[in-house]
């Protein structure tokens, strides 16, 4: 009876045993038919917003069918954001071109300032030539408010440039720095020397600095007893804004001296051929060159060769570049009484 018994808890035991196996099994089945359905749909997702990109792609471009990744094609379309941006930008630059420059800076929007010049006027002057300059601010230039006022409006930058004293810090370095604080329109050429005989590298070294410190349309070289007709120069610029490379003057020529005890004696006279005559160049003492020479000076002030005098040196820098040589008479006045419309009288 005993043995009975016990064989029957065996098999009832060993029953159970198999049902839990079963159940395991079913529910491991389960949970793996689940877990594939998950991964499929996950799967399947993917592939719908593949197709749907690239779809939309194909929309956008009407090149039919592409082969590109997803990755590829989300940057397609960022590049194509940004070349809507570009045209809208290029379609405000062409409508701002056909209302004129001179709008821009005479009298049309006065209350938005232009952060961009339209000329920086460097005033060449020198040591103990104060009143000269007090002339200048009185007559044409102005001071304080009414100097920013020019700058806002017409987008004219208007300073005097003079360099350091030989002996570095003496009186006459201490009376422009005073000056200079005083008035707030000086350009001061701190690693140049301030002599007669360095004037050609004066004026290379004022257009470097202008070059590099202002970002304007054209840039003036004018001597401190020329007086300007602000408007009439802006208004002459304003006309050759689209020109890439301008130099403009009063254009002359004019005899070599060869002789040292001549008050124009050329150094290098032999340089300039058998007729001893200077190639066409403009009046030193008033002429404009456009931003991209006067970059090309600044790149290259280390190389540019510099003649006895500042005009003939200026001119022979752009004698081989592609330069529009514009002789324009409003600089060639020789007093206002004349009649004609002056840029700046001599």
């Amino acid at each position: 009876m005993q043995r009975k018994g016990s064989s029957q808890r065996l098999s009832s035991g060993s029953s159970n045993t198999l049902l839990r196996s079963r159940i395991s099994s079913l529910m491991l089945t389960m949970f793996a038919t689940i877990a594939s359905l998950y991964v499929a749909g996950r799967l399947w997702q993917d592939a719908q917003n593949r197709v749907y990109i690239i779809n939309e792609l194909d929309r956008i471009s009407g090149q039919g069918k592409s082969a590109i990744s997803v990755d590829d094609s989300l940057k397609v379309i960022a590049c194509r954001e940004q070349q809507k941006k570009l045209s809208a930008l290029q379609m405000e630059l062409a409508a701002a071109k056909e209302e004129g420059f001179v709008a821009k800076y005479y009298g049309i929007d006065k209350a938005k300032p232009k952060k961009k010049p339209l000329v920086v006027i460097g005033i060449l002057t020198s040591f103990g030539r104060r009143n000269k300059r007090d002339a200048i601010r009185k007559a044409w230039m102005g001071q304080g408010a009414a100097l920013n006022k020019m700058e806002s409006e017409k987008g004219i930058v208007t300073r005097f440039v003079i360099g350091r004293s030989e002996n570095h810090g003496d009186s006459l370095d201490l009376e422009i720095d005073i000056e200079n604080r005083q008035n707030n329109d000086f350009i001061v050429l701190k690693d140049h020397v301030e002599t007669s005989k360095q004037l050609p590298k004066k004026t290379m070294f004022y257009f470097a600095h202008v070059a590099d410190n202002w970002e304007a349309e054209f840039y003036a070289k004018v001597n401190d007893d020329v007086y300007v007709n602000v408007d009439a120069l802006g208004n002459t610029l304003a006309a050759h804004v689209d020109k890439p490379r301008v130099y403009m003057g009063c254009m002359k020529s004019g005899e070599v001296f060869s002789e040292p005890n001549q008050k124009w004696y050329e150094p290098e006279w032999w340089k300039f051929g058998d007729g001893k005559s200077y190639f066409r160049h403009a009046s030193g003492k008033i002429f404009v060159v456009s931003q991209a020479l006067a970059k090309f000076v600044s790149i290259n002030r280390s190389k540019l060769r510099t003649y006895a005098h500042d005009d003939v040196s200026v001119g022979s820098w752009f004698i081989g570049l592609d330069v529009s040589h514009i002789n324009e008479r409003k600089f060639c006045c020789s007093s206002w009484a004349s009649g004609a419309i002056c840029a700046g009288v001599q």
